[in-house]
């Protein structure tokens, strides 16, 4: 099984969008959105992509992730299939030491939400924090895509 280990953030400023080094627009949906398996629809600028999660471990830090990817067109009607509402934001990649940091600007009703995540190999490996970056909210759930498709940020 293929595991995903991530640390998420709160971004403090825009200084980011200068650091990085690529960007893309994202918009994705959910085919399934249970709590502890997720059935994600992506479209990343011109490429589709499918991908499914499994549970987060206690901390929030690991879970199980498979992901493939599909044509545009397959990925568009898959889309069709979602449950209500969408996640739509950019995506900036900034590194950091050894690291890539990515930092997800949302738009809609996610607006004003700046989120950063870095993919570990450990839960214990360390890593440099970029200075945009403010507190930790891995494991929050609020935070995670999914959540926000049903409970977005300007409703908090």
């Amino acid at each position: 099984m293929a595991q995903e280990i991530e640390r998420k953030f709160l971004v403090k400023d825009d200084s980011y969008k200068q650091e990085a080094y690529a960007q893309s627009h994202i918009v994705q949906g959910y085919i399934c959105s249970a709590r502890g398996k997720t059935v994600r629809v992506r479209i990343r600028d011109a490429k589709g992509y499918l991908t499914i999660k499994g549970a987060s471990n206690e901390s929030g830090t690991s879970r199980y992730e498979w992901e493939k990817e599909i044509s545009l067109q397959e990925a568009e009607e898959l889309m069709k299939l979602c449950e209500p509402g969408v996640i739509d934001k950019t995506r900036y990649l900034v590194k950091s030491g050894e690291h890539t940091f990515e930092v997800d600007e949302f738009y809609g009703e996610n607006e004003g939400l700046v989120v950063a995540e870095v993919e570990l190999n450990s839960e214990d490996e360390s890593f440099k924090k970029p200075h945009f970056i403010e507190k930790e909210v891995t494991g929050d759930v609020r935070y995670y895509n999914s959540f926000l498709m049903k409970n977005p940020y300007s409703r908090w």
